[in-house]
């Protein structure tokens, strides 16, 4: 009779690790195909796995790893946001005016901007989960007057935001970018809430059925409200990102199109858009293999529009991956 030691009893023995590290390739192939990608993309240019060039991928995805974990959840509840874009827009604009011409803190400026953010999640929110209206057409719809009131509170360029305020882009925490550090503690936080908390449990229920959800007592309501919320809030996090590391920020131009740019991270991690389904991990995957991709591409010299199209690819990659693939874990 074989004796079980206490130690083989919590350390996994190396079949099954290999057996979680299978079982966790099967369930996100997307880990295969960014493998694939970055060999290819080191192959052909010799220089994309430097550690400088990856340092430039991690801080590029930083901005759009925090956006697309709150949206995740959200589209994981079965909503969707697609206002995000302006949003970003209208944060990185109200950080740069308080902490440019109003001369204000940094601290200012960001609550300023998280604010802003906040209150068109909320009203995104109370559209869609209080008075039943359509997220797709809500959003769309925010997405284009979000961006109008931006332009006509800041019809000029902003531009000049300090020393203070450029901290937040540039400055380094242990040797990491600081984008980067408070993008890790968003998939970080994203992760445990799904997987250790009730509320978290409940984004899964409400997904797969709000008529089930709503008669096992959950607030069919409330989590989505918040999860509109706290996506409208992270995309003027990081609007002020962007406007720290650029120190500009221009009304009609600022964040477009990133609502797609998310939404292909979302999709392409596996999460799916009818609700449900859906992995922080494949979220992180998806955001790593649009920021290699882009990174790739311009080391290689591609055209933008081919970049485009590649992403618009990717898009529909990502939805049939969505539709076709293993289901993840919930």
């Amino acid at each position: 009779m074989t004796t079980v030691t206490a130690a083989e009893r919590v350390v996994p023995g190396p079949r099954a690790l290999a057996a979680h590290g299978l079982t966790t390739v099967r369930r996100n192939p997307l880990l295969v195909v960014l493998t694939l990608l970055v060999l290819v993309f080191q192959l052909s240019t010799g220089s994309f796995l430097d550690p400088g060039n990856l340092r430039g991928i991690a801080t590029d995805a930083a901005a759009l790893a925090i956006v697309a974990v709150p949206l995740a959840l959200l589209v994981i509840s079965g909503y969707l946001d697609l206002s995000v874009g302006s949003t970003l827009a209208l944060g990185a604009l109200t950080a740069g005016w308080l902490a440019g011409e109003q001369a204000q803190s940094p601290v200012v400026a960001v609550v300023g901007a998280l604010a802003v953010g906040a209150a068109v999640g909320a009203v995104n929110g109370l559209l869609c989960c209080y008075l039943g209206l359509s997220p797709f057409i809500v959003t769309l719809g925010m997405l284009a007057a979000v961006r109008g009131l931006a332009q006509q509170l800041f019809p000029l360029p902003l531009s000049g935001f300090g020393d203070g305020f450029a901290w937040l882009g540039g400055a380094r925490i242990a040797g990491i970018a600081a984008p980067v550090v408070v993008a890790a503690a968003v998939l970080v936080a994203g992760a445990l809430f799904l997987a250790y908390t009730p509320t978290g449990r409940h984004v899964f229920a409400i997904g797969v059925n709000r008529e089930a959800a709503y008669l096992s007592g959950v607030d069919v309501r409330r989590t989505p409200f918040a999860l509109f919320v706290v996506t409208g809030t992270a995309a003027a996090l990081a609007g002020a990102i962007k406007a720290s590391v650029l120190d500009s920020v221009v009304a009609g131009t600022s964040g477009t199109g990133f609502e797609l740019t998310v939404l292909t991270a979302v999709l392409l991690g596996g999460v799916a858009l009818s609700g449900g389904s859906g992995s922080v991990l494949g979220v992180l995957l998806g955001v790593l293999f649009l920021g290699c991709l882009q990174n790739g591409l311009t080391l290689m010299s591609v055209p933008t529009f081919w970049q485009q199209m590649a992403q618009g690819v990717a898009l529909v990659a990502g939805a049939a991956l969505a539709y076709f693939g293993p289901r993840a874990t919930r």
